[in-house]
């Protein structure tokens, strides 16, 4: 593969991969983190914004995330999203502030977040093997066209593999790791 080839390849495959960190860090362990709010839209200003446009979240104490939401008027707006985000949350409104307790994760919840967590793993492992697939079409063709030699083709076709399977690994290990985790807490 060309160089520039090669380097797009790994740049999807990375991309991929900060996808899957994206969701991981979604994933509420009993740990409080800002993370957690940050797929949360909010209906404001007559349209759906994420939380983060509407105020600043903070992190107060292992347990307890804060919004302190900068327009009064969008205050229950907020309070209301995070209620219904579907993260079992339960916000306390104190004026411009949102309250927002982490409560500790019980058995069934830590299996249900292990199930999600591998579920997005295998959605990054597809992604990534998505762009080999295309990688290795852009071989094939280069090759019928003549723009390479079967040898290069193999050579290339064991690199492109090499590649992938050091991206599916670094997923694994970022699963793994979640998972500690997630039963850790």
């Amino acid at each position: 593969m060309a160089h520039g080839d090669s380097e797009d390849v790994k740049r999807r495959m990375r991309s991929a991969v900060d996808v899957f960190k994206k969701e991981l860090a979604g994933l509420r362990t009993g740990r409080a983190s800002a993370a957690l709010l940050e797929p949360i839209t909010v209906e404001a200003y007559g349209a759906r914004m994420p939380l983060s446009q509407c105020g600043t979240v903070s992190v107060p104490e292992p347990r307890l995330l804060t919004v302190q939401v900068w327009d009064r008027g969008v205050v229950s707006a907020v309070e209301k999203a995070i209620r219904e985000g579907g993260l079992g949350l339960n916000p306390q409104v104190d004026g411009q502030l949102v309250r927002v307790p982490v409560p500790q994760l019980n058995e069934e919840r830590r299996k249900e977040l292990i199930k999600v967590a591998h579920k997005y793993a295998e959605q990054g492992r597809v992604s990534v093997r998505n762009v080999r697939r295309d990688g290795m079409d852009h071989l094939k063709a280069s090759e019928k066209k003549g723009e390479i030699t079967q040898d290069d083709h193999k050579r290339q076709s064991e690199e492109l593999q090499k590649v992938t399977d050091g991206f599916v690994k670094e997923i694994d290990q970022l699963l793994a790791k979640k998972e500690q985790e997630i039963v850790q807490v």
